[in-house]
């Protein structure tokens, strides 16, 4: 039995509210919980600008701010549309140790085949957690996936924070964790050429941040980045994040997205953690990704 339920029903009961309408795009939802497909929109169009686009854009703005990721399928997009996309959200991120698509660093390259001694984004965890300043959201345009399998799995942190009881939350607040790339990087990317920079990103961050625009309160730790939660002895600290990430990684908060040719996946690394399955080998998975700046968690 689930950990979030028991007799007296689930521990954690989501109440989404309904907004008003939306006008210009259609929002259809995944779970109740996160995630949403929305229709009605040309990425392509949409970055030339007009009146039209900039109520579209509001509007996908609030998709993302209500669904925490957002999906669009059957879009051809040039990389110059794809990054003037990222940038109509803030000025764009770059990645400390992965390969990018042509000469933009802003651009970075996402491909596994059957010689890949690994694929991007293995393991739960929230993009760069490691920076100082975290991204705020990542945008992937998935352009080749293979007939079956290749879905990526997307969790809701405000609900595992939510979850919590009084007391966790009690003891969690003011706690901080160090995240480290120096582990997860270093020779991370040499199939591709890329060679070692001399230190990669660490930063300790708030283990539950405030998420700057809605205000909420969100798990922020994850298996990718986080060594240890600070101040406390190191056993309490594996005991702690041994509980946090299974908790955070219960199917409750999550959505699974099935991707198709020319679909792009929009998500806010600032409130949700995502894994990619690895389950299509020997076909090939391949797109780009771009990612949007964002500020220190607090």
């Amino acid at each position: 039995m689930s950990s979030l339920a028991g007799k007296q029903g689930p521990r954690y009961r989501h109440a989404a509210e309904d907004g008003a309408p939306y006008e210009t795009i259609a929002v259809e939802k995944l779970t109740p919980i996160i995630g949403a497909e929305i229709s009605g929109v040309d990425i392509g169009e949409l970055v030339e600008g007009d009146a039209r686009s900039i109520r579209q854009m509001d509007e996908i703005h609030r998709a993302l701010a209500e669904n925490l990721v957002i999906f669009f399928r059957d879009q051809t997009i040039t990389p110059k549309q794809h990054l003037a996309f990222g940038r109509k959200f803030g000025e764009l991120h770059f990645h400390p140790a992965a390969p990018h698509e042509d000469e933009d660093p802003a651009l970075m390259k996402i491909y596994a085949d059957k010689n890949s001694p690994r694929a991007n984004g293995e393991g739960w965890h929230s993009d760069v957690s490691c920076d100082l300043e975290p991204p705020m959201g990542s945008i992937l345009y998935i352009k080749q996936c293979p007939p079956r399998g290749g879905d990526t799995l997307f969790a809701n942190m405000y609900a595992a924070y939510e979850a919590l009881s009084d007391r966790m939350k009690a003891y969690l607040d003011g706690l901080t964790a160090l995240h480290d790339g120096e582990p997860i990087y270093r020779g991370l990317y040499a199939n591709y050429g890329v060679a070692d920079r001399p230190s990669y990103p660490n930063a300790e961050h708030p283990v539950v941040r405030t998420h700057p625009v809605t205000g909420k309160k969100a798990l922020y730790v994850n298996r990718g980045f986080v060594r240890h939660i600070n101040g406390i002895p190191r056993d309490e600290s594996d005991a702690m994040l041994a509980y946090l990430y299974q908790h955070a990684e219960n199917p409750l908060f999550q959505c699974r997205f099935r991707w198709t040719e020319n679909a792009i996946a929009f998500w806010d690394n600032r409130c949700t953690q995502h894994r990619a399955m690895w389950d299509y080998w020997p076909h090939t998975r391949s797109g780009t990704r771009v990612t949007v700046k964002g500020e220190r968690p607090v």
